[in-house]
């Protein structure tokens, strides 16, 4: 019979990961990217503890997408005030706000909640290749893979 592990959060060790995403589909990296914060893709899954890996994004400017998505997905934000809805494309987020299309796209595949919050304080997102993260020694991912 075999016994299940509760694991705590002295041990689990830190990972650092960076993607490019300039260089993958942003629905499939931010899937991968949502199951590295989670820690679903270690055997230590724990759900009730923060156990995935920190996870930095560069050249979200520059993000990957398929078909007509820059001029046909529509992005809502909502000031509470009646009339308040502004509804601006892909285009008009990349100029305005570009890590907001990763971390967007990442953060509703997260659990909602405190655990989730806790997640995505995981995720950095940068504009352009430069990161204040070298001193964690990042491994780059190559390929979305399972």
């Amino acid at each position: 019979m075999s016994k299940t592990t509760h694991i705590s959060a002295c041990d689990i060790e830190d990972r650092w990961l960076v993607y490019d995403a300039s260089l993958f589909p942003l629905g499939r990296m931010a899937t991968q990217i949502a199951m590295q914060l989670m820690g679903k893709d270690r055997p230590t899954f724990t759900a009730s503890e923060i156990c995935g890996a920190h996870v930095v994004v560069l050249n979200s400017a520059k993000a990957k997408v398929t078909g007509q998505k820059n001029e046909q997905k529509k992005y809502k934000d909502y000031s509470g005030y009646p009339g308040g809805l502004h509804l601006s494309s892909m285009d008009q987020m990349r100029q305005r706000r570009p890590n907001d299309i990763v971390t967007l796209a990442v953060r509703r595949m997260l659990p909602k909640g405190p655990l989730g919050k806790k997640m995505l304080s995981r995720l950095k997102v940068y504009p352009g290749t430069d990161h204040p993260h070298a001193a964690q020694s990042p491994v780059a991912v190559e390929s979305l893979g399972a």
